[in-house]
């Protein structure tokens, strides 16, 4: 088969609140596989978010500039609709041990609403499997530069540190 891509155009949703290494290695891992693979940076109405919608999408940008067949979008709304108006068929969704219950939920619902959009999960690499925004924004609060990159990419170290401190401050 050689080196062609598998697939056409996938979209990987999430909050990405902050962008973590592992959320960096389903998009490498992704990108290997289809040849447009579009990161949907998207808004969840029962969590409350860190950074802005605005911030989250330019910091993936800043994250993913070196893959080229990626590209980085916000959204609001249903995934399976922005799916469709991407021209794509496939969710692509990290997994992590705990996570599979949720996800296969959100998977069965999005077959519901659209059949013809499928989701693909990629187990998360053992050395990402521990990372959660709680957990970085907790590190954040108590740790610094050092600890924190060993979660996130180093573009998004220093813009972490200064939101948690704001946050901080206004409390």
């Amino acid at each position: 088969m050689g080196k062609t891509k598998h697939g056409h155009t996938a979209v990987f949703t999430g909050m990405f609140d902050p962008v973590t290494l592992g959320h960096v290695d389903i998009i490498r891992r992704g990108s290997k596989l289809f040849d447009r693979l579009v990161v949907a940076v998207g808004v969840n109405p029962d969590k409350a978010a860190l950074f802005s919608l605005e911030e989250r999408t330019a910091l993936m940008k800043k994250v993913t500039a070196s893959l080229p067949n990626v590209e980085v979008y916000p959204f609001e709304g249903l995934a399976v609709q922005f799916v469709r108006e991407q021209g794509a068929r496939v969710i692509l969704r990290g997994v992590r041990g705990g996570d599979l219950e949720g996800e296969l939920t959100m998977a069965l619902a999005n077959r519901a609403l659209d059949p013809e959009i499928e989701t693909i999960f990629f187990v998360a690499d053992e050395r990402f499997t521990h990372i959660s925004s709680s957990l970085i924004k907790q590190i954040a609060a108590l740790g610094g530069e050092a600890e924190l990159r060993n979660f996130v990419p180093e573009l998004v170290v220093a813009p972490l540190l200064a939101k948690v401190r704001k946050r901080k401050e206004s409390t």
